[in-house]
Parts: structure tokens; C-alpha cells; sequence
């Protein structure tokens, strides 16, 4: 088996369906004002400092002082943050049971919040299967920050082309690329099955 690609996944989109817009959507009326408060006050960038390590009682108080008004939206985010999250996606599931079932070792190095990661332990059984993880809220790195995918090399004593990195983000998988990662842009678990059959990997066709 030592000449199978090693899989490295993301979680986000490809294990399992996230999006703030789901919470924002109970918190307003229409979908321009939650689409509004994406834009301008819990934006994505500002959840990617949580990704970078920030605890969210302090980014949730500091934001509450920028916008008093919406303290109640912005704690939301906070408290009910599992409302952000959708369905799990079975496709990607089962082609993960396949390659631990080959006994492929399988990784992920995901941009998380530590605090909402240790969350949703208990809750997404797939997590416990892979052999590491590097969540980047621990860190203090973020994709498509290529030192992310060194340190991820590094601790695992995994060089960059044995690997395949799986992302949904087109950024991060460039990236990964760049620093001699093979990389796989998903967009649903079909497609990427058969990536990984292109690629060498035990999954079914």
C-alpha cells in the first residue's frame, strides 16, 4: 500500500454542508437584511479569526461593542452556531468508510474554530476515524496559508506529493498545489470518486 496516495481532507463543505446563512435566515425577516448581516457584520472574514484561533466569547463581545445594536444577533452566532451547520454528506462519508476499510490512513487539515471543533466531536462520527487532523483554530494558521499544509507535512512525517489534498475552495487547493500537494477542487461526491479512481485509490467506481 505504500505507493497510495495518502487522502487529506477538508471537513467544510465536504464532509459536511456549512453556511451562516442557515442561522441568519431565523434571525430576520427577509433574506436581503440576513444576507445584509453577513455582508457587513458577522462576515466571513470575521469568522475566519475564530478559524485563526480568537475565542468567540471575546470576538463576539468585541463585534457587540462595533454594533450594539445587534448584540443579540451577533451572540447568536455564538450560542447557536450549530444552526450554521446542514446536512451531513453521506457520498463523502462513504468513500472515507471505503479508503479506512482498505486501510488507507486518511488526515484533514480544516480551517475550525478549536472551541466549536471540540463541539462536534461527539456529533459527526466520522471525525474520530482519521489517523490526524489539523484544525487551524489550534494553530494559529488558516488555509490557503501554505504553512498550514507544512506543519500538517511535518507532524505526520508525510511528504507534500504522497498526499492528495480534497478542498472546496478553489483558493486552498491552489495553494495546496503550490507546495507540492496533488489536489482534488471538490464539488460533490460523484466527481471526487472518480478522482480518486483516476488517482490510484481503493473506492469503488
Amino acid at each position: 500500500m505504500h505507493d497510495t496516495l495518502i487522502p487529506v481532507f477538508d471537513l467544510g463543505g465536504v464532509f459536511v454542508d456549512w453556511n451562516p446563512m442557515y442561522l441568519f435566515r431565523k434571525l430576520f425577516d427577509s433574506e436581503e437584511e440576513a444576507q445584509w448581516f453577513q455582508d457587513n457584520i458577522c462576515t466571513r472574514d470575521w469568522n475566519l479569526t475564530f478559524d485563526a484561533g480568537d475565542i468567540y466569547a471575546e470576538g463576539v463581545a468585541r463585534l457587540i461593542t462595533r454594533y450594539p445594536r445587534y448584540w443579540r444577533e451577533i451572540q447568536a452566532y455564538d450560542q447557536r452556531w450549530k444552526e450554521t451547520l446542514g446536512e451531513l454528506i453521506p457520498g463523502t462519508i462513504a468513500i472515507h468508510d471505503e479508503l479506512i476499510a482498505a486501510e488507507v490512513p486518511t488526515f484533514a487539515i480544516t480551517n475550525f474554530s478549536w472551541e466549536k471543533w471540540m463541539s462536534c466531536l461527539g456529533e459527526w462520527p466520522f471525525l474520530e476515524k482519521f489517523d490526524g487532523v489539523v484544525v487551524s483554530g489550534l494553530e494559529g494558521l488558516v488555509k490557503p496559508d501554505p504553512r498550514i499544509y507544512r506543519v500538517f507535512c511535518e507532524r505526520y512525517g508525510l511528504a507534500p506529493e504522497s498526499c492528495v489534498f480534497i478542498d472546496d475552495s478553489e483558493p486552498n487547493v491552489v495553494s495546496a498545489r503550490k507546495f507540492g500537494m496533488h489536489a482534488v477542487h471538490f464539488t460533490d461526491p460523484r466527481a471526487l470518486r472518480k478522482e480518486l479512481v483516476g488517482l490510484g485509490l481503493p473506492v469503488k467506481k
